[in-house]
């Protein structure tokens, strides 16, 4: 998990601690803050799943249980995409860009090459 993955998990397990069921009222807005912490986590999780592991939106979308045209503002709003949204989405082009960007700051792997009956030596 990325720092800031983990920074908004902890805000959601801290907001869904502190609900207050001293009476419904006070239940509904302390639950409505919880839902919002848990959501802005949600939405960090999924753009990390389509950033870093190459899952598809229509994929992100089934396993959040949402429809797969409302990932893309929810992606505009993640730490991690938000860089590459257009008038608050995040677009096929801005989820390569973020892939390619992503693949640049891993370590690159030296892979040597073989030839058969190329030998100069």
């Amino acid at each position: 998990m990325s720092d800031e993955l983990t920074t908004r998990y902890t805000e959601a397990v801290t907001a869904l601690g502190e609900v207050d069921l001293t009476s419904p009222t006070v239940a509904v807005t302390s639950l409505t803050r919880a839902r919002d912490v848990v959501q802005s986590a949600l939405d960090e999780a999924m753009a990390q799943a389509v950033t870093h592991e190459g899952t598809s939106v229509r994929q992100v979308a089934a396993l959040a249980g949402i429809a797969p045209n409302s990932v893309s503002p929810r992606l505009a709003r993640s730490a991690t995409l938000s860089a590459y949204s257009r008038q608050g989405r995040v677009d096929a082009e801005g989820i390569t860009l973020a892939r390619a960007d992503h693949h640049q700051d891993e370590p690159m792997r030296f892979v040597r090459r073989t030839t058969k009956g190329n030998n100069r030596d």
